[in-house]
């Protein structure tokens, strides 16, 4: 396994309305759209080669409601591009380390989408992306 690039920085956010006027009138960057995953509203933020992945709950009890509850606002992950996410996983996996996602899923922007352990990455939650095939 190869990580090509980091793909985008996740940030947990109360309120996704507000952060993306934030980003836009006070950063000067434009917010993409908005899209609905799971129990998530997020809205990517080019910033150079990296995005922001702007995130709010739709839930109190999901992953992110959570995150916000024990945390606030912040960065909740990190995530890196790799050129197969279910080959990553595999070997991964037969090195020992601890995954959140045993298999892939389809994340925003239909990515085939894996996180593994903080523990495993001193203490940040490490998203593995696979770009979406055009």
């Amino acid at each position: 396994m190869k990580l090509k690039q980091i793909d985008h920085i996740g940030i947990a956010v109360k309120d996704l309305g507000a952060a993306k006027v934030f980003y836009e009138q006070k950063l000067g960057v434009s917010v993409g759209a908005e899209e609905t995953v799971g129990d998530m509203r997020i809205a990517f933020v080019p910033v150079g080669e990296v995005n922001l992945e702007l995130i709010q709950p739709t839930t109190e009890d999901g992953v992110i409601g959570n995150f916000l509850s024990k945390r606030g606002e912040g960065v909740h992950h990190i995530a890196y591009e790799v050129g197969n996410v279910d080959q990553a996983l595999e070997e991964l996996n037969k090195k020992g380390v601890r995954l959140v996602d045993t298999t892939s899923r389809v994340g925003a922007g239909g990515k085939k989408v894996a996180f593994l352990h903080p523990k495993e990455t001193q203490g940040v939650l490490t998203e593995i992306v696979e770009k979406k095939a055009d």
